[in-house]
This record gives structure tokens, C-alpha cells and sequence, in this order.
């Protein structure tokens, strides 16, 4: 059914260049972030789980004086400039950080039925954004900041690692997955809530 909706909107978009209002794609982008977001939290508490009490207090460390690969992507500071944010900026944003994890995310997919669903289910999300960034362009360039933006693969991607670094690549990719989906969750719901005038968009 959902993707019946998505290309409907295609052919919409084709005759119309007026903003969706009606909600509707937003409300499917934003049920595909929240599932990949809850998603994420179960893989990263399970893997939590599977470690000694020792191992997550040296990786949580490790993991805040580090970086996620999206971190090169310049995202609001804070809830106030979040809710400051016009909704293209927000989807931009938002796709820009899907997109970042095409290529991460085939490290995440393998093993359970859970991460089976990963890398598709970013495939239907970053073409649901792009189809609401196209709805509400109105005539603005599409990521006119940094078109040309790239980021780093993250680190230790081609190499052969050892026991220790392997944990820590895992720790790493499950906690910026988990951190970068509840920003693109919260980001999408400010823009969804952004169009009704009437409505409380308070974080």
C-alpha cells in the first residue's frame, strides 16, 4: 500500500509543483524513521547486552571522544534552531543523513531478519524524502550548500581487523545508526508538524 502512495505522488509531482499538504507522504516517512529507529535501539541493545560490563565501559568511552561519519553533515545545534528550520532545510538535512548510510548499512544487514530490513527500508525512506523535498522545493535549488558534498568512509572499512577493533567498529556503527535515525526522526516530525499552522510543534 505504501509504495501504491509513493508512486501515486510521483505521477502528482509530474503535473503539479504545488507543496503536499495533505500530510500523507510525511506520515509514511516519518512511520519508515520511527521503525528504523526503534530497529536500531534493539540491535544496539543487544549488542550492548552480548558485552562484559568492562568492554561497554571502554567503548562508550572510545565512542564519545570519537565521531559518526555523519558528523561532517551540518545539522541544527539544538532543539531551538531545529524548530527555526524551514522545512526544506529539514528534509535536506534529513536526506543527506540517510544517504550516508547507504554504504554503512550493508555492514549492519547481515545475520538476523531485523537487519535484513535495514538497508531496504533506507532505500524507501531516502526516496520518500526526496519525493517531499521535490514537493516543497518551490523553485529553490536541491542541496544548493553541498552539492558536491562527500564524506569519508568510515574508518577501518578496508582494512582486516582484530578481535578488538571489530568490536569497536560494531559498537561504533550501531551507536551513530541509533543517534543519526532519532535525528532524522525528530527532523521529519518538526516538518511534518510544520505543516499545520495550528499545531504545537514544541520539542
Amino acid at each position: 500500500m505504501d509504495r501504491v502512495v509513493l508512486l501515486l505522488s510521483v505521477v502528482c509531482l509530474g503535473v503539479s509543483s504545488q507543496p503536499i499538504t495533505d500530510g500523507r507522504l510525511f506520515s509514511i516517512a516519518v512511520g519508515r524513521v520511527q521503525h528504523l529507529h526503534l530497529l536500531a535501539q534493539r540491535l544496539f541493545s543487544d549488542f550492548e547486552s552480548s558485552l562484559q560490563t568492562e568492554e561497554q565501559r571502554q567503548l562508550n568511552k572510545i565512542f564519545l571522544q570519537d565521531f559518526c561519519n555523519s558528523d561532517y553533515i551540518i545539522t541544527p545545534i539544538d532543539k531551538h534552531e531545529t524548530q527555526r528550520s524551514s522545512v526544506l532545510k529539514l528534509l535536506s538535512i534529513s536526506y543527506r543523513l540517510v544517504e550516508s548510510w547507504e554504504f554503512p548499512s550493508l555492514s549492519l544487514s547481515g545475520g538476523s531478519a531485523p537487519r535484513i530490513q535495514i538497508s531496504p527500508k533506507l532505500s524507501e525512506l531516502k526516496t520518500g524524502i526526496l519525493l517531499l523535498i521535490k514537493a516543497n522545493q518551490d523553485g529553490a535549488e536541491l542541496f544548493p550548500d553541498s552539492s558536491a558534498l562527500q564524506l569519508a568512509p568510515y574508518g577501518n572499512y578496508y582494512q582486516s581487523l582484530g578481535a578488538d577493533e571489530s568490536l569497536r567498529r560494531t559498537y561504533e556503527l550501531l551507536a551513530c545508526f541509533k543517534k543519526d535515525m532519532h535525528k532524522v526522526e525528530t527532523y521529519l516530525t518538526v516538518a511534518k508538524c510544520r505543516l499545520s499552522p495550528e499545531a504545537n510543534c514544541t520539542l
